[in-house]
Protein backbone atom coordinates (compact mmCIF):
# COMPACT_ATOMS: atom_id res chain seq x y z
CA UNK A 1 0.00 0.00 0.00
CA UNK A 2 1.32 3.43 -0.84
CA UNK A 3 2.20 5.96 1.83
CA UNK A 4 -0.50 8.23 0.38
CA UNK A 5 -3.13 5.55 1.07
CA UNK A 6 -1.78 5.07 4.62
CA UNK A 7 -2.00 8.82 5.14
CA UNK A 8 -5.59 8.99 3.84
CA UNK A 9 -6.66 6.06 6.05
CA UNK A 10 -5.08 7.62 9.13
CA UNK A 11 -6.32 11.14 8.30
CA UNK A 12 -9.93 9.95 8.08
CA UNK A 13 -9.71 7.97 11.34
CA UNK A 14 -10.69 9.15 14.83
CA UNK A 15 -7.01 9.01 15.79
CA UNK A 16 -6.24 12.04 13.62
CA UNK A 17 -9.02 14.36 14.79
CA UNK A 18 -6.59 16.77 16.46
CA UNK A 19 -3.48 16.03 14.38
CA UNK A 20 -2.17 18.52 11.86
CA UNK A 21 -0.97 17.25 8.46
CA UNK A 22 2.65 16.81 9.55
CA UNK A 23 1.65 14.91 12.69
CA UNK A 24 -0.71 12.74 10.65
CA UNK A 25 2.14 11.88 8.26
CA UNK A 26 4.28 10.85 11.24
CA UNK A 27 1.52 8.57 12.52
CA UNK A 28 0.90 7.13 9.04
CA UNK A 29 4.54 5.96 8.96
CA UNK A 30 3.83 3.75 11.98
CA UNK A 31 0.76 1.84 10.83
CA UNK A 32 0.32 -1.41 8.93
CA UNK A 33 -2.68 -2.34 6.81
CA UNK A 34 -4.27 -5.77 6.83
CA UNK A 35 -6.91 -7.31 4.62
CA UNK A 36 -9.21 -9.87 6.21
CA UNK A 37 -11.48 -12.36 4.50
CA UNK A 38 -14.94 -13.21 5.79
CA UNK A 39 -14.58 -15.00 9.12
CA UNK A 40 -10.90 -14.12 9.70
CA UNK A 41 -10.15 -13.42 13.36
CA UNK A 42 -8.61 -10.04 14.16
CA UNK A 43 -8.58 -10.45 17.95
CA UNK A 44 -9.13 -13.64 19.94
CA UNK A 45 -10.98 -13.50 23.27
CA UNK A 46 -8.56 -14.15 26.14
CA UNK A 47 -5.41 -13.21 24.23
CA UNK A 48 -3.16 -10.24 24.97
CA UNK A 49 -2.21 -7.88 22.16
CA UNK A 50 -0.36 -4.62 21.93
CA UNK A 51 -2.13 -3.48 18.77
CA UNK A 52 -4.83 -0.90 18.17
CA UNK A 53 -6.91 -1.42 15.03
CA UNK A 54 -9.07 0.93 13.00
CA UNK A 55 -11.66 -0.42 10.60
CA UNK A 56 -11.10 1.20 7.20
CA UNK A 57 -13.46 -0.81 4.98
CA UNK A 58 -15.94 -3.51 5.94
CA UNK A 59 -17.38 -4.64 9.26
CA UNK A 60 -16.11 -6.61 12.25
CA UNK A 61 -18.31 -8.68 14.57
CA UNK A 62 -17.53 -8.42 18.28
CA UNK A 63 -18.45 -11.78 19.79
CA UNK A 64 -18.32 -13.49 23.16
CA UNK A 65 -18.29 -17.18 23.94
CA UNK A 66 -21.78 -18.08 25.20
CA UNK A 67 -20.36 -20.94 27.28
CA UNK A 68 -21.75 -23.72 25.12
CA UNK A 69 -19.30 -23.37 22.26
CA UNK A 70 -21.47 -20.85 20.44
CA UNK A 71 -20.48 -17.25 19.92
CA UNK A 72 -22.92 -14.40 20.50
CA UNK A 73 -22.48 -11.19 18.53
CA UNK A 74 -22.68 -8.27 20.92
CA UNK A 75 -21.73 -5.48 18.53
CA UNK A 76 -20.66 -4.79 14.96
CA UNK A 77 -17.78 -2.41 14.27
CA UNK A 78 -18.03 -0.26 11.15
CA UNK A 79 -15.55 1.90 9.22
CA UNK A 80 -13.74 4.42 11.46
CA UNK A 81 -14.39 2.34 14.61
CA UNK A 82 -11.48 1.41 16.86
CA UNK A 83 -10.82 -2.18 17.90
CA UNK A 84 -8.61 -3.49 20.67
CA UNK A 85 -8.23 -0.05 22.24
CA UNK A 86 -8.43 -1.20 25.86
CA UNK A 87 -5.88 -3.98 25.36
CA UNK A 88 -3.67 -1.46 23.56
CA UNK A 89 -3.84 0.83 26.58
CA UNK A 90 -3.67 -1.60 29.50
CA UNK A 91 -2.03 -4.74 28.08
CA UNK A 92 -4.69 -7.04 29.57
CA UNK A 93 -6.54 -9.92 27.91
CA UNK A 94 -9.20 -9.09 25.34
CA UNK A 95 -12.73 -9.73 26.52
CA UNK A 96 -14.16 -10.58 23.08
CA UNK A 97 -13.28 -12.10 19.73
CA UNK A 98 -13.35 -9.84 16.69
CA UNK A 99 -14.08 -11.50 13.35
CA UNK A 100 -14.37 -9.97 9.86
CA UNK A 101 -17.80 -9.87 8.27
CA UNK A 102 -17.02 -10.08 4.56
CA UNK A 103 -13.89 -8.52 3.06
CA UNK A 104 -12.46 -6.06 5.56
CA UNK A 105 -9.52 -3.66 5.60
CA UNK A 106 -8.05 -2.44 8.85
CA UNK A 107 -4.95 -0.54 9.84
CA UNK A 108 -3.05 -1.39 12.98
CA UNK A 109 -0.73 0.48 15.29
CA UNK A 110 1.60 -1.37 17.66
CA UNK A 111 2.00 0.19 21.11
CA UNK A 112 5.81 0.09 20.81
CA UNK A 113 5.71 2.12 17.60
CA UNK A 114 3.61 4.83 19.20
CA UNK A 115 5.81 4.79 22.30
CA UNK A 116 8.88 5.27 20.08
CA UNK A 117 7.65 8.84 19.53
CA UNK A 118 7.56 9.78 23.22
CA UNK A 119 10.96 11.53 23.18
CA UNK A 120 10.80 13.06 19.70
CA UNK A 121 7.07 13.70 19.14
CA UNK A 122 5.37 13.72 22.56
CA UNK A 123 2.50 15.88 21.28
CA UNK A 124 1.57 13.25 18.67
CA UNK A 125 1.53 10.55 21.35
CA UNK A 126 -0.60 12.73 23.62
CA UNK A 127 -3.13 13.57 20.89
CA UNK A 128 -3.44 9.94 19.77
CA UNK A 129 -3.95 8.76 23.36
CA UNK A 130 -6.50 11.51 23.89
CA UNK A 131 -8.35 10.38 20.75
CA UNK A 132 -8.41 6.79 22.03
CA UNK A 133 -9.79 7.87 25.39
CA UNK A 134 -12.41 10.04 23.64
CA UNK A 135 -13.59 6.97 21.68
CA UNK A 136 -13.65 4.78 24.82
CA UNK A 137 -15.62 7.49 26.61
CA UNK A 138 -18.17 7.57 23.77
CA UNK A 139 -18.57 3.78 23.99
CA UNK A 140 -19.06 3.98 27.76
CA UNK A 141 -21.67 6.72 27.29
CA UNK A 142 -23.60 4.57 24.78
CA UNK A 143 -23.42 1.56 27.09
CA UNK A 144 -24.78 3.62 30.00
CA UNK A 145 -27.70 4.84 27.89
CA UNK A 146 -28.46 1.29 26.74
CA UNK A 147 -28.33 0.07 30.35
CA UNK A 148 -30.82 2.74 31.44
CA UNK A 149 -33.13 1.95 28.52
CA UNK A 150 -33.02 -1.77 29.32
CA UNK A 151 -33.59 -1.15 33.03
CA UNK A 152 -36.55 1.11 32.23
CA UNK A 153 -37.99 -1.48 29.87
CA UNK A 154 -37.71 -4.24 32.46
CA UNK A 155 -39.06 -2.20 35.36
CA UNK A 156 -41.91 -0.50 33.47
CA UNK A 157 -42.96 -3.41 31.29
CA UNK A 158 -41.75 -6.20 33.54
CA UNK A 159 -39.83 -7.62 30.60
CA UNK A 160 -42.98 -8.32 28.62
CA UNK A 161 -43.36 -7.45 24.97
Amino acid sequence: MSRTKFYQSVRSSPLAVELNDEQCEILAELVDTRYLKDGDVLIQEGEVSNELHVVVVGNVAVTRDAGNGDAVTIHVLRPRDLAGELGFLDGLEHSATLRAIGPTEIFSLKRERLESLIDTQPRVVYLVMRAIIREVHAILRRMNIQHIELSNYISKRHGRY
